[in-house]
């Protein structure tokens, strides 16, 4: 199973090309085809771990600069190094996605596309959920999330400490941002993403391998 996410720049116009710097902020995440410009300003990578899609999705909406499109389904193998020379339903649902995210007006910029459409839709509603909450954050409060680790105990002090503030300050952003809720769902929306690609699938004739 892969999952494909192409995301594409909403602003380009107004504050230049910033593909590069989605690039390095999605560099860390391993990747079977690691994430790469594709056409203007767009970039795509092909995972195959769900709960790697959601950070990688998650990063983008935090941005608040990107279309972003999840494709759930298979891609032929071997993998090129070149995305250009891939194939498989994976990209078709993806393309699908990104051009749904292009039309959300107001809403999170995110749609999941793949062979169970019932599920797609249950995906991208959590998943968007998720990037309210990410998206609504403030830089104050992004000062201190990215200082924790989930799942760790006792680091708000350490936190406190780092950037000179209080516990009590850093508790309050960690409770005002949803951090706790956040890290509480993605496992679920992992889990929904995984369940899009089956049992169901489309017929070949349904679909080209790449658009």
């Amino acid at each position: 199973m892969h999952f494909v996410l192409t995301i594409n720049q909403r602003d380009s116009r107004d504050v230049g090309d910033l593909v590069p710097d989605l690039i390095r902020s999605l560099r860390h995440l391993p990747a079977a085809v690691p994430f790469q410009r594709t056409i203007g300003d767009e970039a795509q990578v092909v995972l195959t771990d769900a709960a790697t899609a959601v950070e990688a999705a998650l990063i983008a909406v935090r941005q608040r600069r990107w279309h972003v499109g999840v494709g759930v389904g298979e891609l032929e193998v071997p993998l090129p190094d070149n995305l250009a020379d891939a194939r498989g339903y994976g990209l078709v649902y993806s393309r699908r996605a990104v051009e749904r995210a292009q039309r959300t007006g107001d809403r999170v910029p995110l749609a999941v596309d793949g062979p169970d459409g019932e599920l797609a839709a249950e995906a991208e509603a959590v998943l968007r959920l998720l990037g309210l909450i990410v998206a609504a954050r403030t830089e104050a409060e992004w000062k201190v999330l990215d200082l924790m680790t989930p799942g760790a105990r006792g680091q708000q002090k350490f936190v406190a400490q780092e950037l000179g503030i209080t516990a009590q300050a850093v508790s309050k952003a960690v409770v005002r941002s949803h951090w706790s809720e956040e890290w509480a769902t993605r496992p679920a929306a992992a889990r929904l993403l995984g369940l899009v690609y089956g049992p169901a699938s489309l017929p070949p004739a349904a679909l080209p391998y790449r658009v």
